[in-house]
């Protein structure tokens, strides 16, 4: 027998979809919490049920499009939002969300934990009070 030691990633050839695993643990939890199991064993409210999965599609399409965007604003790619790189995506950042006066004020709020960088929940967060919206993603 061969045994393969290839990931699914590698065999779907889909990094990006693989990278975004906070956006997709986002929907997921949001989409599990929409409404109580009817299930009688208690395990229902771990899993997405027909009746939440809709939901799941909606939320799913969204945090992806939080994704693209926290993704473009962190330069560096460790998974945070800097200070330095908050300021340099400004002009971008406001694209998405409108007019930023006070740029350091606007990242202290963001980082609601005061860690000094922006996590992503930090940024959906933000970005659903900020009606957060790409430019290119209805293309």
């Amino acid at each position: 027998a061969v045994v393969s030691t290839q990931s699914t990633g590698d065999v779907l050839a889909i990094d990006d979809l693989f990278d975004a695993k906070p956006a997709i643990m986002r929907a997921f939890q949001i989409a599990k919490a929409c409404t109580k199991s009817k299930r009688s064993d208690g395990v229902g409210d771990d899993y997405i049920e027909f009746r939440e999965f809709r939901f799941f599609l909606l939320s799913l399409r969204q945090y992806f499009e939080y994704w693209v965007a926290f993704d473009r604003t962190d330069t560096d790619d460790d998974k945070r939002i800097s200070l330095e790189e908050f300021v340099a995506a400004k002009d971008m950042i406001e694209t998405w969300v409108g007019s930023i006066g006070d740029l350091e004020g606007e990242f202290a709020k963001i980082d609601a934990n005061g860690g000094g960088v922006i996590l992503f929940d930090e940024f959906c967060d933000w970005a659903i009070k900020k009606s957060l919206d790409l430019e290119d993603d209805d293309n």
